[in-house]
């Protein structure tokens, strides 16, 4: 194994720890798997602060995060 390959598998393995870390911070939603399809409540979030609420901001890390370790993961795969 080359030292590269070694910490790019270290970067991951942080990478995926932290995505936990800030998927168990997110606050429960109990609409399940009918808000997808846009039923049960009508929140949808739109509201005066919500762009700088704490949920929204861990709802946006969590969106970088599974991105950025989607991409991370396909690198990992070529660099091997």
């Amino acid at each position: 194994m080359s030292p590269l390959y070694i910490i790019l598998n270290v970067l991951f393995i942080i990478m995926c720890i932290g995505l936990m870390v800030v998927i168990l911070l997110q606050k429960k939603n109990s609409q399940g798997l009918g808000s997808i399809a846009g039923m049960g409540n009508s929140d949808s979030g739109f509201n005066k602060h919500q762009g700088r609420s704490i949920e929204a901001s861990l709802e946006k890390y969590t969106k970088i995060g599974g991105t950025a370790l989607f991409v991370f993961s396909i690198v990992l795969c070529l660099v091997r």
